[in-house]
């Protein structure tokens, strides 16, 4: 049985792990094009000088050097007022810059490969993996220093690599289905799990120096260590999918910003894995439920007549959350013993093909009738037309839920922005390379929000929330947040991610007024990435 104090240590490691998956490609982007260096030199540079000197595109520099902000390697100058950014090395930085090069390896490892199955463990980058992992277990060369700072530096850098060994080969397995058979058996060997035990002997060997297990004449036991991060493969998951991306940074930041966007109508998505998004999002959920059930059970412990006819979940996934909704109403509420005079009508909308082939299957695997159609968030006029016209039932009868989506909403410029708007937000916005300010990302929340307004004045959005938080305050907590892994893949991947007292004062602005009962955060301190909120929904009360 682990100890607090170990499982507090094991969960900092997971964090870390994130960092190093996002800090690795941008750090070792900027060191080849001679931005590190750069800085070091002149100590400080505003964005504007950065982005013209180098050619870069804005939007993407500006996320990259804010994640290495977050990592407490530079200091972030923000003035929203004259839409001002400068950056400047910190003494920290001044250390970890020069290591940058050790990173060349596992940017490699990333690109190379891109060329195999993303589900499979093959030879040739295997053969790149082994060289790695001998290199990591002497310290990459480095005589970690007397010095307590350098030392400090050094360990978090070989901490980054180690999380591009760790997160994509734990995800891979625990896709797999692989960490389910383990659990099975008291010991096991490679060669009843892989068809090339050899590699996977080697991997094996490389999580047993990790100290995830314990080997003995080629017989592999986990130990209490290894349980901990194989039972929390899914916490890697969201992050790893965005490999994709990362792979990619050098051309993004400096070349062909849209290098990822032209996939061919119907063909996957570039950017990102979204299988293996979706699993690792499904599994990242079920931490919230909690919360969300106070609510449901809340609404659907109403008079049959102040209760909502239905649930629309907007992003469905995999499914996972419209099924645990409708179960807890099923199992826990008055609704679950009406249900035959009152069916609950529930619909699944995405805009991903994909998500919709999931969600339809899980449900049907799950004995759940639901609606599994298309849907846009960013146009709630289209959905609510579709669901009156086709299956005669009005968007507002329905209590809308969303799990990490409003952040995802394709972008708009506003129609009408405010010029006197000051953004509370430090955030680093882009869309296809251009920067968007602070100041036009809280406007799109705004008209964003306003457009569902409408379609929410019964019920509400019970609306679970990404969210980011300031650099130096991420910076100060290493191993406690996984803003710096949040920040990069929905930065480089044009997705605007506000703190969560700049969502929740918008929300408000746009009349949904988040219900101080139903509201939550995670954790629960200024480091809050996570929220859930019940936006509007007043009329709906009973």
């Amino acid at each position: 049985m682990l100890s607090r104090p170990e499982k507090s240590a094991f969960r900092a490691e997971i964090f870390r792990h994130l960092d190093g998956i996002a800090t690795a490609p941008v750090a070792f982007a900027l060191h080849e094009k001679g931005v590190l260096d750069h800085l070091l030199q002149q100590g400080e540079a505003s964005l504007e000088a950065l982005t013209a000197q180098f050619r870069a595109n804005e939007g993407y520099l500006n996320v990259a050097l804010r994640v290495l902000s977050s990592q407490g390697w530079l200091t972030q100058h923000l003035d929203n007022a004259t839409d001002a950014i400068r950056y400047a090395v910190t003494d920290t930085g001044r250390m970890a810059f020069p290591l940058a090069p050790l990173y060349a390896d596992v940017v490699h490892l990333l690109k190379f490969s891109e060329k195999f199955h993303p589900r499979r463990f093959e030879k040739e980058p295997f053969a790149v993996l082994r060289r790695i992992m001998d290199k990591y277990r002497r310290h990459y060369g480095l005589a970690l220093s007397d010095d307590e700072a350098l030392r400090t530096v050094q360990q978090q850098v070989l901490k980054h690599i180690e999380g591009i060994v760790v997160g994509p080969t734990i995800v891979h397995l625990g896709m797999s289905g692989m960490f389910h058979k383990y659990f099975m058996e008291a010991s096991f060997r490679a060669e009843e799990f892989h068809k090339d035990p050899d590699s996977f002997r080697e991997m094996l060997d490389f999580l047993a120096h990790l100290g995830w297990f314990i080997e003995k004449n080629h017989t592999y036991r986990f130990t209490p260590r290894g349980l901990f991060f194989a039972q929390r493969a899914g916490a890697y998951g969201v992050t790893v999918s965005y490999i994709p991306t990362f792979r990619k940074l050098d051309e993004l930041i400096f070349g062909d910003p849209n290098a990822l966007r032209d996939a061919p109508p119907g063909s996957p998505e570039l950017h990102v894995d979204r299988e293996m998004n979706v699993w690792g999002s499904g599994s990242a959920h079920a931490n919230y439920f909690k919360k969300v059930d106070e609510v449901i059970i809340n609404l659907f412990n109403r008079p049959i007549e102040a209760q909502p006819k239905g649930i629309l979940d907007m992003g469905c996934g995999n499914g996972a959350f419209l099924r645990h909704v409708y179960e807890v109403i099923e199992l826990r509420t008055r609704r679950g013993e009406m249900l035959e005079d009152y069916p609950l009508f529930l619909v699944g909308a995405d805009f991903n093909e994909a998500a919709l082939r999931v969600t339809r299957a899980n449900l049907i695997q799950a004995d759940i009738w639901a609606k599994i159609i298309w849907g846009d968030i960013g146009r709630p006029d289209i959905l609510a037309d579709d669901l009156r016209e086709n299956y005669g039932i009005e968007l507002h009868d329905l209590l809308n839920v969303r799990t990490f989506l409003d952040h995802n909403r394709i972008w708009e410029d506003p129609a009408q922005p405010d010029p006197a708007r000051v953004s509370d937000s430090t955030g680093a916005f882009a869309h296809r390379g251009r920067r968007i300010s602070n100041n036009l990302v809280e406007e799109s929340l705004l008209e964003h929000l306003r457009k569902w307004a409408p379609y929410l004045s019964k019920f509400g959005l019970l609306v679970i929330e990404l969210h980011t938080i300031a650099p130096d305050l991420a910076a100060g907590h290493l191993g406690k947040t996984g803003a710096t892994a949040y920040d990069a893949t929905h930065g480089f991947s044009d997705q605007y991610i506000v703190e969560v007292d700049v969502f929740r004062r918008i929300a408000a602005e746009a009349g949904l007024p988040p219900d101080d009962r139903y509201s939550a955060k995670f954790p629960d301190s200024e480091l809050a990435t996570v929220s859930i909120n019940l936006l509007g929904g007043g009329e709906g009360e009973g």
